[in-house]
């Protein structure tokens, strides 16, 4: 039940102020750290401690930052045999700052991520046919991912996009390869033009991608929950409620649990439990990694939601 993880790799440099800056604002901080990180990368990390097998593909840089990600990968029990070290670039690197309320704004200097191209496509043709998911993200050039996408498509397993960093227009290809498709409001914003906000805009945006050709839609709505939709049925998931103290992974928990519980042979709605469940719990700790729930941590609350559910 092994799964697929193509994208990016970062290191996150995280300042924690009281609030976020504003144009030409320099806010005094009260804490700094550095968290191994890039929505790929925490992906895999998020599907590893959950006990499921998976694969990162990437690219690093051959500096220290580079070096580190990779053995903080390896230790969760991530495959990095698909990973390039290049000696070319350095490390993708994102700046974070992180409000009171958890709340964060992001600045990427993509590095190696940036130069993901025919190696690693290579890489993960090979890995394919192991594969029970495939999940990818847009934090490598876009005409790496379509490719990748083609490649995929024949496997017939599973391809969930999460379609972030966010981008207005993305080819009418991309939706009819993937068969789920996870946008949060802001991405999902952006993919279809206006603004998504709460279940009624949700709808309209799951029909809005359902109509370029995206088979599954998943919204997540943040203090909202999430919206679903097969395209024959639709359903909401109340959040949980749980103390925020830093929203950053919150996405990537969600999407790695999610492909966790469908490589594991789980229904559409309960894999979707799984997310909202691992999502939930990441908001509650600093980080990126470290905030990804462990798996008795997260069977203990998952048992919980599968009750109410039922």
């Amino acid at each position: 039940m092994t799964v697929v993880v193509f994208g990016s790799i970062n290191l996150d440099l995280v300042v924690e102020v009281p609030h976020l800056p504003t144009r030409g604002e320099t806010v005094i901080g009260n804490r700094f750290f550095c968290a191994t990180g890039g929505k790929a990368a925490n992906q895999a990390v998020a599907v590893a401690k959950l006990g499921v097998p998976v694969y990162s593909i990437g690219r690093v840089g051959s500096d220290n930052f580079g070096q580190v990600l990779l053995e903080n990968l390896q230790l969760a029990g991530v495959d990095t045999t698909g990973v390039t070290i290049d000696s070319q670039s350095h490390s993708g690197v994102a700046s974070i700052v992180v409000d009171q309320r958890g709340d964060n704004a992001i600045a990427c200097a993509a590095g190696a991520n940036n130069l993901v191209r025919e190696t690693e496509l290579k890489a993960f043709e090979k890995i394919i046919p192991q594969a029970k998911v495939i999940l990818i993200e847009l934090g490598i050039p876009l005409p790496t991912v379509m490719e990748a996408l083609r490649r995929a498509k024949s496997s017939n397993c599973p391809i969930i996009l999460d379609p972030a960093p966010a981008r207005s227009s993305l080819p009418e290809e991309l939706y009819k390869l993937v068969d789920i498709i996870t946008p949060n409001e802001i991405e999902a914003s952006q993919l279809v033009g206006f603004t998504v906000d709460g279940i009624t805009t949700a709808r309209q945006a799951a029909s809005f991608l359902h109509q370029m050709g995206a088979k599954k839609v998943i919204i997540t709505l943040g203090s909202q929950g999430a919206f679903c939709s097969t395209g024959e049925e639709d359903f909401w998931l109340k959040p949980i409620p749980v103390k925020v103290v830093d929203t950053v992974a919150a996405g990537d928990a969600f999407n790695g649990a999610l492909s966790a519980a469908i490589a594991a042979g789980k229904s559409f709605k309960e894999a979707v439990i799984w997310g909202n469940v691992a999502g939930a719990l990441a908001v509650t700790k600093p980080g990126a990694q470290p905030s990804l729930p462990t798996r008795d941590c997260f069977m203990e609350l998952l048992e919980q939601q599968l009750e109410i559910e039922n």
